[in-house]
């Protein structure tokens, strides 16, 4: 019987102090786990003070790069007089291209959607241009002011601007920042 009251004085000692550490280490646990929640919430405040001016400043160039190329603007910057249509439709093809490949590396800042929405409104911009120049009667021997009236025309016939889209989802993504 000596043993069975050791044994039990034991259990009395024993069962306690395990009921102590297991509370201790569930707490410890707990305590570490939030400490690591705080730390990645100030890591993703500090990384959002250096991100957050970048993504901003590529969302304003997208945006400028968009008002460049909208149709409108192209042809009131790039003068047609003087130029043949052939002339004049290669100066347009080639300065949304240019505009566009200046601005290639602000898709890093940017969600996947709103880099494919700039994306489709420039072909959509390039295809209207080359519609318009192939519509043209005699395009080799046209000026480069029927292209511009022609492309104008194209644009004015259809739904929506091609650049208003990629303007909205530009402007969702800078609202979504804040």
């Amino acid at each position: 019987m000596d043993t069975t009251a050791y044994l039990f004085d034991l259990l009395k000692i024993i069962l306690p102090a395990l009921i102590v550490a297991g509370s201790v280490f569930y707490l410890i646990r707990q305590y570490l786990e939030k400490e690591q929640q705080r730390r990645l919430i100030e890591l993703r405040l500090e990384s959002s003070k250096t991100t957050l001016p970048l993504r901003l400043q590529a969302l304003e160039r997208v945006t400028l790069l968009l008002e460049r190329i909208t149709p409108s603007n192209l042809l009131v910057r790039l003068s047609s007089a003087g130029q043949t249509a052939p002339e004049y439709h290669r100066l347009l093809l080639q300065e949304i291209r240019a505009e566009y490949e200046h601005n290639l590396s602000q898709q890093l800042y940017m969600s996947p959607d709103t880099w494919g929405e700039v994306k489709a409104a420039k072909e959509h911009i390039l295809t209207a241009i080359n519609k318009a120049y192939h519509g043209l009667p005699q395009p080799q021997q046209s000026r480069g002011t029927e292209l511009a009236k022609r492309v104008l025309e194209t644009l004015i016939n259809e739904e929506t601007d091609p650049t208003e889209r990629a303007l909205l989802a530009v402007k969702r993504e800078a609202f979504g920042l804040f």
